[in-house]
C-alpha cells in the first residue's frame, strides 16, 4: 500500500503512487496515450489538449462505462490535470511524473471534497496503478478482489487515526 492522505485548504489529497523503470517520457506515455493506456484503464478518444473534454473508457469495470473527463493541464511530460464527470459525480485529479535515481515516479492525486468513499477509492487507486505496473512488465493483470475489501481499513484507518498530514503545500500540484 502505498496511499497517503493530505489535509488541504480545500478538503484534503489521496495520493498513491509507482515507482517505474523508464524515463519520464516513457511513463507519460503509459498514461497518455490512447493505445498504451488502454492496456492498463481504458482507451479514451477526442482531442487531447488542455481546455478539451475527452471521453474516456473503464475497460476493466463491470459494464466497461465510459465518463467525460476534461483536460484542465497538460505539461508533458510532467503533469496531467484532470476534471473528471461521471455517472455519481465529478472529481479532480493529477498525474505527477517525476525522474528519480532508479527510474521514474508516478503519483496519482485524487483532490476529494469529503472522505466518505475513501475506502473504495484507495484500493481502487492502487488497483489501476497495478494494472499499470503489469502493463508495462508485461505480466497478469492483479485481480480486484485483492485489494477489495482487504484494502479498505487501512484507506479508512487514514482518516479514523489522524495519520493525515495537515495542510501541505504542493508546488508541484
Amino acid at each position: 500500500m502505498s496511499g497517503e492522505l493530505f489535509r488541504t485548504a480545500v478538503g484534503s489529497e489521496l495520493v498513491v503512487g509507482r515507482t517505474f523503470r523508464g524515463t519520464p517520457e516513457d511513463v507519460w506515455a503509459s498514461i497518455t496515450e490512447p493505445e498504451r493506456t488502454a492496456r492498463w484503464f481504458g482507451p479514451w478518444e477526442g482531442d487531447g489538449a488542455p481546455g478539451n473534454t475527452i471521453r474516456v473508457q473503464m475497460a476493466f469495470e463491470e459494464g466497461e462505462p465510459w465518463f467525460d473527463a476534461r483536460i484542465e493541464a497538460c505539461d508533458p511530460p510532467r503533469r496531467l490535470g484532470l476534471s473528471v464527470l461521471d455517472e455519481n459525480d465529478s472529481w479532480r485529479m493529477d498525474l505527477l511524473v517525476t525522474p528519480v535515481t532508479d527510474g521514474t515516479r508516478l503519483r496519482l492525486v485524487h483532490h476529494l471534497r469529503n472522505l466518505d468513499a475513501i475506502g473504495e477509492m484507495g484500493p481502487g487507486w492502487e488497483y489501476y496503478l497495478d494494472l499499470l505496473v503489469a502493463a508495462r512488465a508485461g505480466t497478469p493483470r492483479p485481480s480486484f478482489d485483492d485489494y477489495y475489501p482487504r484494502l479498505k481499513p487501512y484507506y479508512l484507518g487514514l482518516v479514523d487515526s489522524g495519520e493525515a498530514s495537515e495542510e501541505v503545500v504542493r508546488p508541484d500540484v
